[in-house]
């Protein structure tokens, strides 16, 4: 990088001044000359501080500040994990995330060095840590820089509830007049269980008014969304909220339900679809953590087995990532052992100076396989139904159908990536993929998790520029990489599974004959998902709350 790596610790020592009282000795007359005053000596200046400090492009190892915290936490985390924290100082925290980021920051070299001192708390001082640059489409280089409490990683990936509705919520637009749809609800919540007979929020529901709160043209200064956010993503279970919503056929309707702890399901639901062409399976997976997806998504490809399904629609539209290690397992089977034996899913692209080592840990930079054996995350499997080491189903196929928005992001792209790298055919229907060719392992340091970009992710064939999305053919889109498929618009007027659902619908068309819906366009749609009360974000119209879209390379045991 051409800055020096010097360990240094800046101290000084107080100058202790030291005086001598002179005496003169005069001749004749007997009389001596009396002695000047004696000198006046100051106190010694207070000791400098002894604590680190910051020196400009001077790196001391993140090691030496590792788990140094203002505020050290005691006891043991809900994975019954002892917290390591030292007693430390603030400026120790942000000297972390400093030599963190220069030792393991894939763009290392494009991160200006400030003085954390200039910043009043950790967080603010990470939130700078990151590279300024932009790809030629304009997008931000690095768009996927956040943190967030480690409380809120840990349940989330432990399948612990978060306070919630049960909704996943579609902004077609932030701005007023908002238009704010359900994209799905999770099974067994308050959004999904019937009240009198009806769904409370059903797919497709626009959301109008909460507690009497204008959510189509209230909320209009940056000061008022955090009270927007709280609205859409409360903080707190047991509270009662009244909606009015309007139903796809233009119904309008109002009800009261309570907020709980939301567990996600990572495989929504499934169908076998019996068409003149064969037999079609669709699998809706909506994320590749926490621990247990892999297990849902093992028995989802299990059943798509037993049914001898010819082709899998695998519906990712709402799937922002997760563990790497399951988009392996995901890979590997839709395409099979023959296909995959002996080729990389994934290799890592780290910062210059790592040379042949993870940065991250110092290991040799090994790639991913397409892992074929139920995995240890080091956590129980729920089910009895599979074994750590049992292998997988192998559904064999040369091509798989995949369903996208701009929510398709990370490890799900992982998977798109990782097939083409062994000539699996994907063909894409939906809109662009978000475009993240990277990833990074979760960090916690001080109570809070941090995600800075840590690799880049190439298939067998060293293929990783897709920074721009994945983009079906029949896109005008000029940047992106355009792979066979059709540009449909999310159809919220269908359930998910629905054979007349329109990204469904187009995949089995195309599955037939080739062919895109015509005069289809999709506006940019985002998925808002709420992971904690710390979570939601500053601004409804730009911020997507992408916390799941996570390509996360921690390895089973």
């Amino acid at each position: 990088m051409g800055q020096s790596r010097i360990v240094r610790i800046a101290t000084t020592s107080a100058a202790i001044a030291a005086s001598a009282l002179v005496s003169a000795c005069g001749g004749g007359g007997g009389a001596s000359t009396p002695p000047p005053p004696p000198t006046q000596v100051s106190p010694p200046p207070p000791p400098a501080s002894q604590g680190p400090t910051w020196t400009q492009n001077v790196f001391e190892p993140a090691s030496t500040f590792k788990d140094q915290c203002q505020s050290p936490r005691s006891g043991t985390d809900i994975e019954g994990n002892t917290f390591p924290d030292q007693a430390g100082s603030l400026i120790e925290e942000k000297l972390w995330l400093r030599s963190w980021t220069e030792e393991t920051y894939l763009w290392n070299d494009e991160v200006v060095d400030q003085d954390p001192n200039g910043f009043a708390t950790a967080q603010a001082y990470f939130d700078v840590l990151k590279t300024n640059a932009v790809e030629p489409s304009g997008e931000d280089r690095d768009d996927f820089h956040f943190s967030e409490l480690t409380t809120d990683f840990l349940i989330r990936r432990n399948s612990f509830g978060n306070p919630g509705y049960g909704a996943e919520f579609a902004i077609i637009r932030g701005g007023p007049p908002r238009d704010i749809r359900v994209a799905y609800t999770e099974p067994n919540s308050p959004a999904s269980t019937p009240i009198s007979g009806v769904v409370p929020l059903p797919r497709g529901a626009r959301i109008l008014e909460i507690n009497g709160q204008d959510i189509v043209n209230g909320f209009n200064t940056q000061a008022q969304l955090p009270a927007l956010n709280e609205l859409l993503f409360p903080s707190t279970s047991g509270e009662n909220r009244t909606f009015l919503v309007q139903d796809v056929d233009g119904t309008q309707r109002s009800f009261t339900i309570t907020t709980a702890d939301i567990t996600e399901k990572p495989v929504l639901t499934t169908q076998v679809i019996s068409t003149g062409g064969g037999t079609v399976g669709y699998i809706a997976f909506n994320t590749f953590s926490p621990f247990a997806s892999q297990e849902e998504i093992i028995l989802a490809m299990r059943d798509m087995q037993i049914a001898g399904v010819d082709d899998l629609v695998l519906d990712l539209r709402y799937n922002g990532g997760g563990l790497l290690a399951v988009a392996a397992q995901t890979a590997y089977m839709i395409a099979g052992s023959s296909r995959t034996a002996g080729n990389d899913f994934e290799r890592f692209i780290y910062n210059d100076d790592a040379g042949n080592l993870n940065p991250i840990d110092g290991t040799p930079n090994d790639p991913f396989p397409f892992f074929n054996t139920v995995l240890n995350f080091g956590v129980p499997l729920t089910t009895n139904q599979l074994s750590f080491g049992q292998f997988l189903p192998d559904l064999d196929l040369n091509r798989v159908y995949i369903l996208s928005t701009g929510g398709t992001c990370s490890a799900s792209e992982a998977v798109i990536n990782g097939l083409r790298g062994i000539d699996v055919e994907v063909v894409l229907i939906g809109d662009t993929t978000c475009g993240k060719p990277y990833g990074f392992v979760p960090q916690d340091n001080c109570g809070r998790t941090y995600y800075t970009i840590q690799f880049q992710g190439a298939n067998n064939k060293d293929f990783a520029a897709y920074a721009d999305g994945f983009v079906p053919n029949n896109s005008s889109a000029v940047f992106g990489v355009k792979i066979p498929g059709c540009v449909v618009a999310d159809d919220f007027t269908k359930a998910l599974g629905d054979p007349t659902e329109a990204l469904l619908a187009a995949a089995l068309n195309y599955r037939l004959n080739g062919t895109c819906p015509a005069n289809t366009v999709a506006p940019k749609t985002l998925v808002a998902s709420k992971s904690g009360p710390d979570a939601a974000g500053p601004a409804l119209e730009t911020s997507a709350y992408y916390l799941r879209d996570v390509r996360d390379l921690r390895r089973p045991n």
